[in-house]
């Protein structure tokens, strides 16, 4: 039987253990994801919400000391915004354009 990792720990003092957070919404979403199961969409624009909104990882979810990876379902997109360019990551470019506000030019793929 194969194993898969939900979460690790991130930080040096100590946190709960693991099994404390079965309740949280991203450990839920790693669970389902580790099983082979397809995201809807809410869990789409979800995901690409919490990853580019923290301060801590680009490309998982930081919830009590403990980081929830997410770069297997993850892609980079570059997009263009008066005149900018900012990176983001997200599910598709669906969930994507759920959490940029305004007008966007241009959206680019950019490798995995």
């Amino acid at each position: 039987m194969e194993t898969t990792v939900i979460a690790t720990k991130f930080v040096r003092h100590d946190v709960p253990e693991l099994k404390s957070l079965q309740n949280a919404k991203v450990y839920l979403l790693r669970e389902k994801l580790n099983k082979g199961e397809k995201m809807n969409r809410a869990e789409k624009n979800w995901l690409a919400e919490a990853v580019n909104r923290n301060a801590f990882f680009k490309r998982a979810i930081p919830l009590q000391g403990y980081r929830f990876g997410f770069e297997d379902v993850l892609k980079t997109y570059v997009v263009k915004q008066f005149g900018n360019w900012a990176e983001y990551n997200a599910p598709d470019k669906t969930s994507l354009r759920s959490i940029v506000y305004g007008r966007i030019d241009q959206i680019a793929e950019i490798g995995k």
